[in-house]
């Protein structure tokens, strides 16, 4: 394997863990890759950390704060891989995590898109919390509509960079910007496949923007609104993502026990 993969990191004031994501990439056992590290205006010792590393492979960007979003576009526009990948800064990427998915695209060239096992961990990386694995294969776009949960955790794919076009991930949304970003790659084809060897360590942090619901739900229906205007989305589909991502709303309410707001959310 001779590919050359592109892995895109915005941090944010990230100086807690920015050393560990880093370190994770650097312990790859697949080589031919570079780190794009995206400094979304932090002010604390992050950018240090970042440029602390001598390795050449590693790439420095730096922006004023323009959100993840704007961070992860300029890491797009900069990338050289024939791959490419996102890693949050408080994550961590398994060893093997490159070599298990791009062995994936090499032995099937059909493949566009390429998932794994996400293990959900504690603060510390400690501890898993929850096992993760895809069950979905073939074009995932329907099934990203109707918000299964089997091709999409987060912004886990490895995705072939010739597809990217035009699309960008949408400025301005503090969530839901993924699922909208993978929803616009899938719609112009491409299959989806995974490997069921884990690539990814999903930090469970207690300042999570999921924990955010007002801004969870204005993304759901940012897609909503997005999605109706397309001609690949039948009325049944746009049906069942209403449902599924109302349905999903009201329980995170009731849960948080904001009982108004989630009596509003299936409204």
């Amino acid at each position: 394997m001779s590919s050359f993969i592109s892995i895109i990191t915005p941090f944010y004031q990230s100086e807690q863990y920015l050393g560990a994501a880093v370190a994770s990439v650097l312990n790859q056992s697949y080589e031919n890759w570079e780190l794009l590290l995206i400094n979304d205006g932090s002010t604390d010792s992050s950018k240090e950390i970042a440029l602390s590393y001598k390795d050449s492979r590693i790439r420095y960007f730096e922006q004023e704060n323009k959100g993840v979003s704007a961070a992860r576009n300029l890491g797009l526009k900069n990338m050289k891989g024939d791959y490419f990948c996102f890693l949050d800064a408080d994550d961590a990427l398994t060893k093997d995590s490159l070599y298990h998915r791009l062995k994936v695209f090499e032995e099937n060239p059909e493949v566009a898109f390429v998932d794994g096992r996400v293990f959900k961990m504690n603060q510390h990386l400690e501890k898993i919390e929850e096992d993760w694995l895809p069950s979905f294969r073939g074009n995932p776009f329907i099934d990203l509509i109707h918000l299964t949960g089997k091709s999409f955790l987060g912004l886990t794919w490895m995705i072939k960079s010739k597809l990217l076009e035009d699309h960008s991930l949408k400025k301005g949304l503090t969530h839901g910007e993924d699922l909208l970003f993978y929803m616009q790659l899938a719609k112009k084809g491409g299959i989806y496949a995974y490997t069921e060897r884990t690539i990814l360590y999903y930090r469970n942090n207690s300042n999570s923007a999921m924990k955010n619901l007002q801004g969870l739900e204005s993304g759901y229906r940012y897609i909503e609104n997005q999605i109706k205007n397309w001609d690949e989305t039948s009325s049944r589909d746009l049906n069942i993502y209403r449902f599924k991502y109302k349905k999903a709303m009201f329980l995170a309410y009731l849960r948080n026990l904001e009982i108004i707001n989630a009596v509003k959310a299936v409204f």
